[in-house]
């Protein structure tokens, strides 16, 4: 039986004979009960998953691995990988895993072998270190020489390098035509929640109907890591929002969900994340505006605050960063405001 993931009342699990689906399940299980995001149990189930696939070709157990089996994982994973029972592949596929997802896969395997570590079923992390740049440093010295700076945090340890690439925003023009497109207030909303209010998709989706607050045009955002954040938003928001909840949200529902599925056997359900997905995949090809998906959503709304000149720490609190430097990657000069300054340093030059 093919290794694969599936979806239960509890959340995601790994069904299936091989080697990482025992521990793996264990690991999603203890991951749950530390009240980790569901969106993040689901992708650690998927990066193991791909691990499993490895260790089967290479007829491996999970103690079994070493670290340089892991380097030749990053390996395999740079080629061309097929899913199992998959007859077409993307041409966007055919290079191989981004550097991005093999560095997020690192740190889902790297907290599945700590796991491992932790119960018994390892002595080791077979999971190498990051690679660290600057050679030998001498040790700090002075006055404060005893006073030891905190480490930064690395994210999880990125094993292979990556570009580091501006936000990817979408044009204003192809959103109000994605915008047009949709049928029905409780669409509408949603992408305006991710266009004026900068939130994730599992952000829209976990909203509830105490989470709004209509009189102060404003909504309680329960982010990564469980932190919360309150974000304003534009009227158009809570006039799409308002229509939703009196003309098409089902009535005398027991979920406080505040988004549900409108039709179909599920309707009245909390709407899910292949719903979602659906609803911006039809809608991207009717309006022929490809590059519209949530999270560009989000990173508009980040790019258009920054251009706008927002303090930086505002605009870390209203998108929920953690680390502000995630923020910092908003604030770009943008090609004209560069030859704008250009020409201005030939003038005063001459």
């Amino acid at each position: 039986m093919v290794v694969r993931v599936v979806r239960e009342a509890g959340g995601h699990r790994l069904a299936g004979e091989g080697p990482v689906t025992e521990v793996g399940n264990r690991f999603l299980a203890h991951l749950q009960v530390r009240g980790f995001a569901a969106g993040t149990v689901r992708g650690y189930a998927y990066d193991p998953l791909n691990l499993s696939r490895f260790l089967t070709e290479r007829g491996l157990g999970l103690g079994e691995v070493a670290p340089m089996d892991l380097f030749d994982w990053l390996e395999w994973q740079s080629r061309s990988q097929l899913a199992a029972g998959r007859r077409v592949v993307r041409i966007s596929e055919a290079g191989g895993a981004a550097a991005a997802t093999m560095n997020r896969r690192v740190a889902a395997v790297r907290g599945l072998f700590e796991y491992s570590v932790i119960v018994g079923l390892r002595a080791d992390n077979p999971v190498p270190a990051p690679r660290r740049a600057g050679g030998l440093r001498a040790p700090r010295g002075g006055l404060l020489g005893h006073v030891k700076p905190r480490r930064e945090r690395r994210g999880g340890g990125r094993l292979v390098r990556q570009p580091r690439r501006l936000p990817e925003r979408v044009e204003l023009d192809e959103v109000a035509a994605f915008l047009a497109d949709l049928n029905t207030h409780r669409d509408r909303a949603m992408v305006l929640a991710m266009l004026q209010g900068g939130l994730r998709a599992t952000e829209v989706r976990g909203l509830e109907l105490a989470d709004v607050d209509m009189g102060l045009r404003r909504l309680r955002v329960l982010g990564k890591g469980s932190r919360e954040r309150i974000v304003p938003v534009d009227r158009a928001f809570f006039v799409e929002l308002a229509a939703y909840l009196r003309v098409e949200r089902p009535e005398g529902l027991a979920t406080t969900a505040c988004f549900v599925v409108l039709r179909g056997p599920t309707r009245g359900q909390p709407l899910s994340e292949a719903g979602l997905r659906r609803i911006f995949r039809t809608h991207r090809a009717s309006a022929e505006a490809m590059r519209v998906r949530p999270h560009r959503l989000r990173h508009t709304y980040g790019s258009e605050l920054a251009a706008a000149g927002i303090d930086l720490l505002v605009l870390q609190e209203l998108m929920g960063h953690a680390n502000p430097q995630t923020t910092a990657g908003y604030v770009h000069l943008s090609p004209e405001q560069l030859a704008v300054e250009y020409a201005r340093a030939r003038e005063n030059g001459q």
